[in-house]
């Protein structure tokens, strides 16, 4: 019963997730990360993600955006998608841009660690959880990086330290929600970490979740200081 429950939760997952990146690809993101992100949300999120990306996150296609370019021409006042965003839907739009470099890290890693049976402490747990760390940490900066370099004047380096300031924190909250879940479904459910069943993705995908319901405060937390952009 379970692997028939995950094989259904994993399918609209990916449904969620195609969805949304035709429609993305109709609406390219103003920050072109995005363009990932929101796709990558819909695997975590089936549905909701859908939801939320309609609600806080849809731009205009490009023939809108030409019109809306048109009528700043003329005086006009044009809507800028986001721009007025509750500050609840800013930091859950700041908090799905980590999860998405997270997740993605998270994804590349497990079968890894299930491949090569990599053991930390003499844990084949630890092992996974170590490598999904390094990979979540990889891509949750990268995620940072390219739209701090994109829209700001900073170098290399300095956009480097600006994206670990603004991810470290954020994605500890994430991967802490998310190991916490995985013990818990190890324990009841899994009795192993295999990332080559599907029982194994559908606590992924719970996890996930998880994570970026713990993430959430973090996010928040950095924008209120000024350490993170809202989105």
């Amino acid at each position: 019963m379970l692997t028939v429950w995950s094989w259904g939760f994993l399918l609209l997952g990916i449904a969620t997730a195609l969805t949304i990146a035709v429609d993305v690809s109709r609406r390219p993101q103003p920050m072109s990360i995005m363009n990932v992100t929101w796709p990558i949300t819909g695997l975590y999120m089936p549905l909701i993600g859908w939801w939320a990306y309609r609600r806080m996150g849809r731009a205009p296609t490009r023939s809108e955006q030409v019109r809306q370019d048109h009528g700043h021409d003329h005086g006009h006042h044009g809507h800028h998608h986001g721009g007025d965003k509750p500050k609840w839907q800013s930091v859950f739009v700041s908090a799905t841009h980590c999860g998405g470099g997270c997740t993605l890290g998270d994804v590349v890693t497990a079968p890894i660690a299930t491949v090569t049976g990599f053991a930390l402490l003499g844990s084949t747990v630890l092992g996974h959880f170590a490598l999904a760390f390094i990979g979540a940490y990889l891509f949750g900066v990268l995620f940072q990086y390219l739209p701090i370099r994109a829209m700001s004047d900073a170098g290399p380096g300095a956009a480097l330290r600006d994206a670990i300031k603004a991810d470290t924190l954020s994605l500890i909250a994430f991967q802490i929600g998310m190991y916490l879940w995985m013990l818990i479904a190890l324990h009841a459910w899994l009795g192993e970490m295999d990332a080559f069943t599907a029982p194994f993705w559908f606590m992924m995908q719970v996890a996930m979740l998880v994570g970026f319901m713990t993430s959430y405060p973090a996010n928040w937390l950095l924008i209120e200081r000024g350490i993170k952009h809202g989105m």
